[in-house]
């Protein structure tokens, strides 16, 4: 417990962790108020020295099999606790080593092929639907939700969020738009029927492309949508519009310049893209080894100096950047929330350790956007300097238009 006694000491600067150690002995670490206060409980002796050497996963892991326990506080004050204090974790000679053999790393963690990512999508996306129905909205939108003014409910924020989207493409009745990792279908579905546009939807997930081609085929849009088994760049334009959410993170960055690459020559010369991705406020860094083993293989969150650069090498105008900072983590908010009222459901489908997998995974993504480096950012491109406006006001303009519709169709079906 020394080791570990050592490294809490120097990395607790805010709030007050208790530890109770495998031997039943109390450890308290204390920093400046206000922060949580949580009490965790060690399972197993060999944390002792494991958490110290490699923090991440070994916490991660710990927790998924229950050697690890909250028993005071929540795990959301846990590891608000630990995101408040990440800045240390790197701190020290052997915790430094291991960040530099991560960063090393980096190609052969981000290496996403054409086959490689197949595999990477299907570990995480390939559940049944009615796994995701348990937390997500009715539309299974998988990707930050926007919170504008008076906003409050997920389905809100979610609507909002593709009138965000909308506004930006400048969308016109019979244009061909190419949704990049559609998901279930939601937001080209959602296009085509506000817009009058045929979109074409890809994804490498066979249990979304087939949820989505179900869908269009449910609501009598498959003429105007189609959904495609199929990789970005295995796709030929021209497209006039191109929209790609929550999909870049699984790209990685050795692949960026090749992803806009394919962005430039799929869109029409008056095109205009819209990528939409998590981003960190800070320099270039790695994946948390718990998330790239555990829920994401292949992924990786960049910086935005990342994707400027891959931009620039493309000959496309960056015409819009938006960052969203709180945004995501109201959504993971109401993901977690609405997981744990599920739990029990969850539990009969996959099991406790799967559900406090997940849990860790809601909880320290929230805590990631709230409190440490992390954000969403939508970045608009064209090829040309004069396919928007020169203002914003085109983009206010068309979410108010496109929120007053939403409502007059609520209030008629009210009446109905």
């Amino acid at each position: 417990m020394r080791l570990l006694s050592r490294m809490l000491h120097r990395l607790v600067r805010r709030g007050t962790l208790h530890v109770i150690d495998a031997d039943g002995r109390r450890h308290k670490f204390r920093g400046e108020p206000p922060a949580p206060q949580v009490t965790i409980r060690l399972h197993d002796r060999r944390l002792h020295r494991l958490i110290p050497l490699m923090p991440d996963p070994v916490m991660g892991n710990a927790y998924v099999d229950g050697r690890l326990t909250v028993e005071e506080g929540t795990l959301a004050d846990f590891m608000r606790l630990v995101t408040l204090n990440e800045e240390g974790v790197t701190q020290g000679p052997w915790l430094g080593f291991q960040e530099i053999a991560r960063r090393l790393g980096r190609p052969l963690h981000q290496l996403n092929t054409r086959r490689l990512a197949r595999i990477h999508v299907a570990s995480h996306y390939d559940r049944p639907k009615d796994f995701y129905e348990l937390f997500l909205d009715a539309d299974l939108q998988y990707s930050c939700a926007y919170f504008a003014d008076h906003i409050e409910t997920l389905e809100e924020a979610q609507e909002a969020k593709k009138r965000h989207i909308a506004a930006k493409l400048r969308l016109k009745p019979g244009q061909r738009v190419l949704d990049i990792g559609c998901g279930w279908g939601g937001l080209s579905l959602w296009l085509a029927k506000k817009f009058a546009v045929e979109v074409t939807g890809i994804t490498l997930s066979t249990e979304q492309h087939a949820v989505a081609t179900a869908r269009a085929r449910d609501a009598g849009m498959s003429g105007r949508v189609s959904f495609e088994l199929r990789d970005y760049r295995e796709v030929r334009g021209p497209f006039d519009r191109l929209v790609s959410v929550g999909m870049l993170e699984h790209v990685g960055a050795w692949n960026y310049p090749d992803f806009f690459r394919h962005v430039h020559d799929l869109l029409a010369r008056d095109g205009i893209a819209l990528v939409h991705s998590i981003g960190r406020k800070g320099s270039p860094t790695t994946t948390s080894a718990w998330v790239r083993k555990r829920i994401f293989p292949g992924s990786y969150i960049p910086a935005l100096s990342e994707v400027f650069a891959a931009v620039e090498r493309q000959r496309l105008w960056v015409t819009d950047v938006e960052v969203l900072r709180l945004h995501y983590a109201e959504t993971l908010k109401a993901w977690r929330e609405r997981f744990l009222v599920a739990r029990p459901r969850i539990i009969q489908m996959y099991g406790e350790a799967f559900c406090r997998m997940w849990e860790l995974y809601l909880t320290a993504s929230e805590m990631a956007f709230r409190d440490g480096g992390q954000m969403v950012f939508q970045m608009q491109l064209s090829r040309d300097i004069a396919a928007v406006p020169l203002t914003r006001d085109y983009q206010f303009d068309a979410e108010r238009v496109l929120a007053a519709q939403g409502a007059a169709t609520e209030r008629a079906h009210g009446v109905a």
